[in-house]
């Protein structure tokens, strides 16, 4: 991922009580094990390492947040939703953390990231509400679908603003 949105990752760990995070390439499983423990390590649960990585890789678009999208049931986890349908991203896989309260954890050990909602595009971390906001503001997330052959719907919009 670009370095832009390894300093926006970066950004929003300051931001997050000033604790600094691991870079993009090692939060998304390059390199060390889970932190934490629990019962979700390694026990090939819903919470374990292996799971979480199949989920997260499983699609280019990735989101765990609390409820679904169809109803979010926090405001950081509506956030998420509504900038993902602001570009026209519509087809995600989203993961309901409060039913699963082993994948619930293990997903902020996964991140080393202590939050809910997580969002990850192409199987990379790239932060929460605070940093896809950022992201959205600056036109980073433009440029980040696009690497996924995502074109955002904002795009179509501001033509059509161009054209009045």
């Amino acid at each position: 991922m670009s370095g832009v949105v390894r300093a926006a990752w970066r950004l929003g760990a300051a931001a997050a009580g000033g604790r600094a995070g691991r870079p993009l390439s090692q939060a998304a499983g390059g390199g060390g094990g889970a932190e934490g423990g629990g019962n979700s390590s390694g026990s090939g649960g819903s919470g374990s390492r292996e799971a979480v990585e199949r989920l997260v890789r499983a699609h280019p678009v990735v989101v765990f947040m609390k409820g679904s999208p169809a109803q979010p049931l926090c405001g950081f986890s509506n956030a998420v939703v509504q900038i993902l349908r602001l570009h026209g991203v519509e087809d995600y896989r989203a993961h309901d953390v409060l039913q699963d309260p082993d994948l619930r954890q293990g997903i902020k050990n996964y991140s080393n990231w202590p939050t809910i909602p997580q969002v990850y595009l192409n199987g990379e971390f790239v932060g929460g509400c605070d940093i896809l906001l950022q992201m959205h503001q600056n036109g980073d997330l433009v440029e980040e679908l696009k690497k996924l052959g995502i074109r955002s719907a904002l795009l179509d919009a501001e033509k059509d603003q161009d054209k009045k």
